[in-house]
């Protein structure tokens, strides 16, 4: 039987309505649930449309429903820092306990996170924030580590004199930058022989990473492996290739461990990827933000563990996210 994934995909499970003033939608609210919790706590997703944001926003309401005294309602960002910040904004003027903040664009949300804490609410920043900053908690994986894991595997498999492509997530964006770093000083610097015959921004989008590699494709005679910073995109341009048997061996990795790339991995068709577990960075987020809103500590600084996902081991993930309900035959 064939799987399939779950919607998990919020802009599409969950009703969207506006956020009065924002142009921003909200894709969960408490209201109606815990109309009585002590807390009121506001996520800001950077968006909808990256399978991994999507997963991370319903993993933060579920994590939430463990708190009998939080109501959580979540917005998303669109990718678009203007509506992220509008959102970040309307959530200050609504007077929210508590805001947690996914960046889309570090720089272009860094001064309305400090809008946050200007205004005495708790301000946590996850999934991409790229300096300690007075007053703002910060629930994260390290992203140089995400990559290297990656980056260490593939310098036994790529093959010498090899041509690779390399998708990037958005400029500026903190685990964007950092996992390409990793890329340059893991594997690059170490295997001159390697070739990047095609690097582009692909902004997390699968879309985007389609209509890039079908234009690498076109333009060179082969290509042996896919260096990309996250899942989406490697599945993108996995997409263009699949089937072609010019292209059965090549090589593909990625991060965010996603229903989508362990069930690639599992198939043989994806090599790698780094897990940032959803669940886990919910489950810390809550915690962390429970913890500051009870006011047993004043900042928190606190990562989950980078874990490299196999086809030795990719069946292990797949079983988790049956047993989450996020997959099913």
């Amino acid at each position: 039987m064939k799987k399939k994934v779950v919607a998990v995909l919020l802009s599409c499970a969950l009703a969207s309505t506006l956020l009065a003033g924002c142009g921003s939608s909200t894709i969960n609210g408490g209201e109606g649930k815990k109309k009585d919790a002590k807390y009121k706590v506001a996520y800001v997703a950077r968006a909808q449309t990256d399978s991994f944001a999507a997963w991370f926003a319903n993993e933060m309401r579920i994590a939430s429903e463990k708190y009998d005294d939080i109501s959580i309602d979540v917005f998303d960002g669109q990718a678009d820092d203007e509506k992220e910040n509008a959102a970040i904004e309307n959530a200050i003027t609504n007077k929210y306990d508590a805001i947690i903040v996914q960046p889309n664009n570090v720089e272009a949300q860094r001064p309305y996170v400090e809008k946050i804490v200007q205004s005495g609410i708790i301000a946590v920043a996850t999934n991409g924030w790229d300096q300690p900053t007075e007053g703002v908690s910060t629930v994260d994986a390290d992203p140089y580590k995400q990559a290297a894991v990656n980056a260490q595997l593939a310098l036994e498999q790529v093959p010498q004199n090899a041509k690779v492509v390399v998708l990037n997530g958005p400029s500026g964006h903190f685990h964007s930058e950092k996992r390409r770093e990793a890329w340059q000083k893991e594997f690059f610097d170490k295997r001159p022989d390697v070739q990047i015959v095609g690097e582009q921004i692909a902004n997390w989008n699968k879309d985007e990473a389609v209509q890039y590699m079908e234009d690498w494709v076109t333009s060179n005679d082969k290509i042996d492996a896919i260096i990309s910073m996250n899942d989406n995109m490697a599945a993108g341009a996995l997409e263009v290739v699949l089937g072609k048997e010019q292209y059965k061996d090549i090589l593909s990795y990625g991060v965010d461990g996603t229903v989508e790339a362990c069930l690639l991995i599992e198939e043989g068709k994806m090599t790698s990827t780094c897990l940032q577990s959803a669940i886990d960075l919910a489950e810390l987020n809550l915690e962390t933000v429970h913890k500051l809103l009870e006011g047993e500590e004043k900042q928190i600084e606190t990562n989950i563990e980078e874990i490299l996902i196999t086809k030795e081991n990719a069946a292990e993930y797949v079983k988790m996210y049956k047993e989450k309900g996020l997959l099913k035959e």
